[in-house]
Parts: structure tokens; C-alpha cells; sequence
């Protein structure tokens, strides 16, 4: 961990050698999430509720997403550039060093400036508290941390699902932003609004409904089903699955000889 914080501290460094440039950037992504928030503000103005989901849970949501999404984008990038590694041949100066692939991909890339995509999240979240209604007892407010965590899980298997494919192709994956970015998308609202299929697509396949939409429900009263709260946990099993599909990515790789 020593050396991990060692790397993130030079990374850090390094992108604060242009701070006008870093804080213009930072500004562009904050803005950005904001934008997601205007279109939740004015549909809530014109329709109030969503499949009975008011706009103060909505925005809880939103919350859990967000920054579950800007801590993964930021300090698991290195899976998300990954394809650039395969395709250049840099991936084989990572085999040769004695550190482990997947702690010299993480340390590879990271972009602290995502990280202000947070900034609307926590704005939003510090309104639902006071207006969902919720009794933010220590156990609910764990339940939020727990979702956020399994959040981060998720999307970090996701990234790391993303690098194992750059193994049979280099190119044409941007297919998989639909898996990304696209459960970023999906996760603004509860994911029982967009119909029952995609709410089993979204548990089975691609499974955001497991730290977003189940642990909701019960963090909002909306069911007393209590082992939906250890839902998130699953997603640690998912981090297993992206991780063996990485390694097996990994062994099917042929050096380029450089």
C-alpha cells in the first residue's frame, strides 16, 4: 500500500504541474454530472413522481451512481486506457517488472479531475436527506456507504471486464461503454422504471439492480425484505468474475517481440 500511495502521489503531482488546466477540466466534469440534474429537475416539475419514486429518492440514486462512478473512472482508469498498452506493446514492459499486472494498470493512469464529478452528487444527497423522509438511523446511513462501496465494485469489475476483452481485440470495443456508461445512465433512476426486463437484465447480466435498486428499496421503506441490504456484498463475487476474465485474457497473450 506504501508504494500504491507513492505512485498516486506522483500521479497527482504530475497533473498539478498545469493547475489551470486541471481545474478548467475538473470544472467541464462537474458541470457535466450537473447537467444530468437538470434533466431530473424538469421532469420532476412536470411530473412530480416517477413509478412512484419521488424526486428526493430519485436524487438518492443519483447519488449512489455518481460517486460510485467518479471514484472507479478515477483510480481504476488504468483498466479503462488499457486497449492503448495491448495495442502499443507497452503491456510487455508491465510482464517483465516485478510487481503484479494488476497493481502496475492500476498505478498506470489516473485522473483525479473526475473525481469533481462528486461535487453535484454530495450537493444532491445532502438535499435528499432532509426531504426523503428516511430516519438516517447509523444503520441506514451504513447501508448508503455499503451501496456506494458495491457501486465502486461494480464498475471497477466492469473496467477491468473492458481490459480483459482488448486481449481478443483492439479494436471496435467501444461496445462496452454500454455497460459503463450506460448502467451509469440506467442507475439515475431506479432501475424498476424501465420494466421488468431490463430490471432481470439488470440482476442477472449486468448487475447494477444489486447495490443500486434492491438496497434502495429497503434503505427507503419501501420493502422489508432485510437481506437486500446485503446485496452489494455480491458484487464482490463480480470483481472474482472480471478478475478470472482478465487472467484468462492475459494468458492468451502473445508478446509483440519488442
Amino acid at each position: 500500500m506504501k508504494l500504491y500511495f507513492k505512485y498516486l502521489g506522483i500521479l497527482l503531482k504530475s497533473q498539478m504541474q498545469y493547475k489551470v488546466s486541471f481545474f478548467m477540466t475538473a470544472f467541464g466534469h462537474a458541470l457535466l454530472a450537473f447537467t444530468d440534474l437538470v434533466a431530473i429537475y424538469f421532469l420532476f416539475d412536470r411530473f412530480h413522481t416517477v413509478n412512484g419514486f419521488s424526486l428526493s429518492e430519485i436524487l438518492l440514486c443519483y447519488s449512489v451512481i455518481m460517486v460510485s462512478f467518479s471514484f472507479s473512472e478515477c483510480f481504476v482508469r488504468g483498466f479503462d486506457a488499457f486497449q492503448r498498452l495491448v495495442r502499443s506493446g507497452g503491456l510487455d514492459r508491465i510482464l517483465i517488472r516485478p510487481r503484479s499486472v494488476i497493481f502496475q494498470v492500476l498505478t498506470s493512469n489516473m485522473d483525479f479531475s473526475r473525481l469533481f464529478k462528486m461535487i453535484p452528487a454530495v450537493a444532491v444527497l445532502a438535499y435528499a436527506v432532509s426531504h426523503s423522509g428516511i430516519d438516517w438511523t447509523a444503520e441506514k446511513i451504513a447501508l448508503y456507504v455499503f451501496m456506494t462501496a458495491g457501486g465502486v465494485a461494480f464498475f471497477s469489475s466492469m473496467f477491468m471486464i473492458y481490459a480483459g476483452v482488448s486481449f481478443f481485440t483492439v479494436e471496435g470495443i467501444e461496445f462496452m461503454n454500454i455497460f459503463t456508461d450506460g448502467a451509469k445512465q440506467f442507475g439515475r433512476y431506479p432501475v424498476s422504471v424501465y420494466g421488468e426486463r431490463v430490471l432481470k437484465l439488470c440482476t442477472f447480466v449486468i448487475p447494477v439492480a444489486l447495490f443500486q435498486y434492491y438496497p434502495f428499496l429497503y434503505l427507503t421503506g419501501k420493502s422489508d425484505v432485510s437481506w437486500y441490504a446485503a446485496l452489494p456484498a455480491l458484487e464482490i463475487a463480480f470483481i472474482g468474475i472480471a478478475y478470472a476474465f482478465f487472467r484468462f485474457g492475459l494468458s492468451k497473450y502473445l508478446s509483440t517481440g519488442s
